[in-house]
Order: C-alpha cells, then structure tokens, then sequence
C-alpha cells in the first residue's frame, strides 16, 4: 500500500489567519517593526480575578480529570449564562459540553452530524476554519455569497437557492468574524423559519456576543421557539470575552442526543479540557458582566470608530462600519491590476504579501474568507498602532502605479 496521506489529510489547507500572523512574526524577529492587524486576539491581559481563581484552583489540587462535558461547576455557571444573557434554558447535566476552545466544539458537532456527502452552508464571507472543518468531518461546503454592499448581512431568502436535499447544517456567526456584521432579530426569525421548513440543522458560532456597539442587539437563534432550539447548537466561549485566548475553554449547548453524541466523540478525541482553566472559565461566568469587560469593550469601540475613519480616508479603500466583534473587512477591488514597485496587485493574497514585504504592516488577504476583493484587519490592537499602521497602508496605496 502507498505510504501516503489520506484524501482528507492531504486536501487540509492551513489556516490563512495563522499563516500570516507566523510570516509576521519572522519580520519582528528579523528586527523589523511590523504592525499586526492579523490575528484576532485581545491585546489585554487576562482579568485578575480569573487569574486569581486559576491560583487557588492549583493551590485547591484541581489538577485531575475532570468529566469529558466539563466540570459540574462549570457547566452549571454556563447554564446560568444562557438563562440570564440569552433566554435559553439547558440542562447543565446533559445538554452543555466544555471542550478546549469553541473551535473543538464546532468540529465535534460537524462529526457527530454529518454523513459523508452532506453539505453544509456557509455564508460567506466566513471565518477561515469553517469550510476546512466540514470537509474533514466528510461534509462538502456551499458557499453562499453575501453583498458586499449590504454589509456582507445576509438573509433567509439569500440562502433558500442553496438549500438541497442533502443540506445537513447551516453555520452562522453573528457578530461576524471576518465582517463585524450582525444578524437582527427579524433575520434570525427568518432563518429559523426557513431552517425548520427545510429540516436542517444551525451550528449557531456566538463568541463574540458580547462585543456589540451602537446599541446593537445579540440574539441567539435557538432563543426563537422550541422547533428551531430543537435543532440549534450553540457554541460559544471565554477566549473573546474575557481576553482568556490561551486558556483554551469552549462549550456549546444543544439537545440531548447531540451533546451525548460530542461527548463520547471527545472522550476518545481529547478527554477533558484544562481543568485549571474550567476553573478559571466558571470564575469569569459567574462574574458576568464585570466593569473590566465593559472597559475593554468599550476601548473595541473607540478602536473600530478609528480603523473605519482611516481606512475610508485612503483613496481607493473602503470599509462599513462593523457593528461586532473586532475586525473590518477593507475593500481592495480598485487596487487590483495596479503595481507597487512594478509587483502586480492580482488579488488580496498579493496586495497582503506586497504590504508585508514593503510597509511590515500585517493583514489576512480576503481570498481565505470567500471575498478576494478585501482584506481583513483585526483593531484588537493600540489605537497609537492603529494610526501608524494605516498611515504606512497609505504610503503604499500611494505609491501604486
């Protein structure tokens, strides 16, 4: 037999996001001084008091397993979260799942749904992991572009033609990673109405709930009635939130039969998530909405106003204002066909390396997110950083023939 990777294994792109950020990281180690608007990562520390509960959990001897769902404790301040934040009653014994980073959580519902050949929508523009994740648990993608000029908002009737009789699941990310887009109660409504129509189910991507501005609402689709809950997995976790990305805690909540089924799947797959960090994650829950976390999301806002008004303000770029989450997808679209020191711009992949190469500002080309006409940028970062990396991003528009 070939000694060969398997279909899947050798089909696996890596991550675009990391990616970049990895080549970023070897301009700064050559001395270099690059700005990162890549990887979207709180640039703040970890509250104290998490850090503090993290401490005694050691100091208490909890670092043993834990049950493969997560800790009662944890589960439990989770179950208190989607009551108190979302309207959503489960069972902390049956109906939630911790595992290490809400990523883990998307990819076990993906293999515990999905038979080979199923297909999977995913509006795009969409987070980088998404399409990779579905081919490694068999599905096939369908990518249902959005418009750009829409705010990359898309609705049920823009995602009717895409459903077919082998459509599984439908993954939505409201706020939105790449785009900052959020998704309104009535356009929610829709989509469950469509979803319950046409038997599928919703992995519903909410990490970023609670960076919202403008006096946006949050809602979760499961929220919506009995028959879209019914078919709804939540995923959510403390990484954004609470600026606890390396903690690595996850969790999603569902039915029964599928957190049973995530469950045994990741008894085999991974055991249970850092106990250390369940810990720290029950500490952050039960705090809830602490002054610490309004801080920081009110420093987001400041930073998206910022980004958005210097991004408008070069000539041949362009942004909507996003509305969650921290990132903003720049359209790049007049700048293609153009040269920069004779380097021709012939999609957002070059227009990312050229702007790395000659002004060490970092972003993550559009292509990896469905949408080859815009790039990325994450403002999880300085405001000064934020002024002095779109100044040099001027400086090489400018310089383009």
């Amino acid at each position: 037999m070939p000694l060969d990777l398997s279909v899947i294994g050798a089909g696996i792109a890596p991550s675009a996001t990391l990616a970049m950020d990895t080549k970023a990281k070897e301009f700064i180690a050559a001395g270099f001084d690059v700005i990162k608007f890549g990887v979207g990562e709180p640039d703040f520390d970890t509250p104290e008091f998490i850090r503090t509960a993290a401490k005694e959990a050691i100091d208490a001897g909890k670092t043993r397993y834990t049950p493969v769902a997560g800790t009662t404790e944890l589960r439990w301040e989770i179950a208190q979260k989607f009551a108190r934040d979302n309207n959503l009653d489960y069972d902390a014994s049956g109906e939630i799942i911790v595992s290490s980073g809400a990523k883990q959580v998307l990819y076990e519902a993906l293999c515990v749904l999905l038979n080979p050949g199923d297909e999977v929508i995913l509006p795009s523009p969409c987070w980088v992991s998404y399409p990779e994740m579905v081919r490694m648990a068999g599905g096939v993608p369908v990518f249902a572009p959005a418009d750009p000029d829409k705010g990359f908002v898309f609705t049920a009737e823009d995602l009717r033609p895409y459903v077919t009789e082998k459509t599984k699941a439908l993954m939505i990310n409201s706020p939105s990673n790449p785009n900052g887009c959020i998704l309104s109660r009535e356009i929610l409504q829709g989509i469950a109405d469509l979803a319950v129509e046409k038997q599928f189910y919703v992995i519903s991507d909410e990490i970023y709930e609670k960076l919202i501005y403008d006096g946006e609402e949050h809602v979760s689709i499961a929220s919506l009635g009995p028959k879209i809950k019914d078919q709804t997995i939540v995923v959510n976790g403390v990484s954004k939130t609470y600026a606890m990305t390396g903690w690595r805690i996850g969790y999603g909540a569902g039915p029964r039969r599928i957190i049973k089924a995530m469950t045994a799947y990741q008894s085999h797959a991974s055991s249970n998530a850092n106990s250390i960090a369940q810990a720290a994650a029950a500490a952050a829950l039960a705090a809830g909405d602490v002054a610490c976390v309004r801080d920081m999301i009110a420093e987001f806002d400041a930073r998206r106003v910022l980004m958005h008004h210097l991004i408008n303000a070069i000539p041949g770029i362009s942004a909507h204002l996003p509305k969650g989450a921290f990132y903003t997808m720049a359209n790049i679209g007049a700048l293609i066909g153009k040269k920069h020191r004779g380097e021709v711009i012939t999609g957002s992949e070059r227009f990312a390396e050229l702007l790395l190469e000659s002004k060490y500002v970092a972003v993550v080309p559009g292509k990896s997110f469905g949408e080859d006409s815009h790039v990325r940028l994450s403002y999880a970062t300085s405001s000064g950083k934020i002024k002095r990396g779109m100044d040099r991003m001027a400086e090489f528009v400018s310089e383009l023939e």
